[in-house]
């Protein structure tokens, strides 16, 4: 209680906090709301557990933003009666996953992750339940644009992202550029709703068999933060593609991806943290005039370790003392 009555005392203005999670007490939000009042200053309340990772961060700060997905989030409100029936029959998926991962536990050789030169596959598109690991966004989801965009099995049997972009913007005089299509993997998870990360910590490069229209792809890592101002942090790196029948194996090492938020690349960079890597991605967008269809199929994505690759961060940082800074 005391840095929440000594953060208000410092900000010393009145705001709305949002609640974050239940506290421990019930009693600290009565006697907060009775001192602070109810409805023009809520506090923003957090569990003060002993583990707790995340800092209570308020809504009213610089990096803070309300929806993982920066307002862009939909929420559906559920009845108590439909969520309960949804959810006995998430049960039988549910105790699948879970009798997988006691499978992979007991069953796990970790000699055959180590070899080297080999290529581990971490997504296909041969079936239709691979393709449903992803999700296509474009800029007509949001009534932003007007580009369509789609993943499906093509006549070859392989995934294929393919749709038409275009530049021009809808007359609300709010929006000034559209004209981008993006798939992204779901949120790798266990069993019960928890979350999980890829640990690709023992590979050093990403492989992609794919065939191109000759466009450049940005592919998109998520690597999950601690912290709240890290929801949209990733990792970026340029797939060139050329067009044609003929398929084409990209490897990227993964000291080559830069940081960036919102697209917009940052001044302190560092490597991928391969362990905690939660989503994979491909954007494509129309600037530079590069309206029209598009068209790239995949083949697979894996995981390869590269002996002769030794190189941790490709870009050279330079960091100033404060004092020369300063002056």
């Amino acid at each position: 209680m005391y840095t929440l009555r000594h953060r208000f005392v410092a900000l010393g203005r009145s705001c709305e906090r949002e609640y974050h999670a239940l506290p421990k007490k019930a009693s600290t939000i009565a006697s907060t709301r009775q001192q602070y009042g109810n409805e023009n200053c809520r506090l923003l309340v957090r569990q003060l557990e002993p583990n707790l990772i995340r800092p209570g961060v308020l809504s009213s700060g610089l990096f803070w933003e309300r929806h993982r997905k920066g307002g862009y989030e939909k929420e559906h409100r559920v009845l108590t009666k439909e969520s309960i029936i949804n959810g006995l029959k998430e049960l039988r998926t549910e105790f699948a996953l879970f009798q997988q991962e006691w499978k992979e536990k007991l069953e796990s050789d970790p000699l055959v992750v180590f070899r080297p030169g080999e290529i581990d596959v971490a997504f296909g598109f041969e079936k239709q339940e691979e393709l449903d690991r992803w999700v296509v966004t474009t800029d007509k989801d949001h009534g932003e644009g007007y580009s369509q965009a789609t993943l499906e099995l093509s006549p070859a049997g392989y995934g294929l992202f393919h749709g038409t972009l275009e530049s021009r913007v809808p007359k609300d005089g709010r929006i000034k550029r559209a004209g981008y299509a993006n798939i992204k993997s779901l949120r790798v998870r266990k069993s019960f709703k928890r979350d999980a990360f890829y640990d690709w910590s023992q590979y050093n490069t990403l492989v992609l068999k794919v065939r191109g229209d000759g466009r450049s792809y940005l592919i998109n890592l998520t690597a999950e933060g601690y912290y709240d101002i890290l929801w949209n942090d990733i990792y970026h790196y340029v797939l060139y593609t050329r067009g044609g029948p003929h398929w084409q194996i990209a490897k990227i090492p993964f000291s080559k991806f830069f940081l960036a938020s919102k697209g917009r690349v940052q001044d302190q960079q560092g490597p991928v943290p391969l362990n905690r890597i939660t989503n994979v991605g491909f954007s494509v967008g129309s600037r530079g005039g590069h309206e029209g269809s598009f068209r790239l199929e995949f083949d697979f994505i894996g995981l390869e370790f590269d002996p002769s690759h030794q190189e941790e961060f490709a870009y050279e940082m330079y960091r100033q003392p404060k004092y020369i800074v300063g002056t």
